[in-house]
C-alpha cells in the first residue's frame, strides 16, 4: 500500500505531471481530484524578510 501511494505521489511531481499530461497519460481531472484531496498546509507557513547575498 506504501508503494502504490509513494508511485502515485510521484505522477504528480510537477515535472513528471506535465510531461504525463502532455502524453495523454494523466487527465486534468485527475490532476484536479489528487489536488482537491491535499490539505492545506497554509497556516504552517514561515515568512520572513531576511535576505542573503551569499552566492
Amino acid at each position: 500500500m506504501r508503494l502504490s501511494r509513494a508511485l502515485q505521489e510521484k505522477i504528480m511531481d510537477v515535472r513528471l505531471r506535465d510531461k504525463l499530461l502532455a502524453e495523454g497519460k494523466l487527465t486534468k481531472e485527475e490532476v484536479k481530484k489528487y489536488l482537491d484531496g491535499t490539505a492545506d498546509e497554509a497556516k504552517n507557513a514561515t515568512f520572513t524578510d531576511e535576505v542573503s547575498d551569499e552566492e
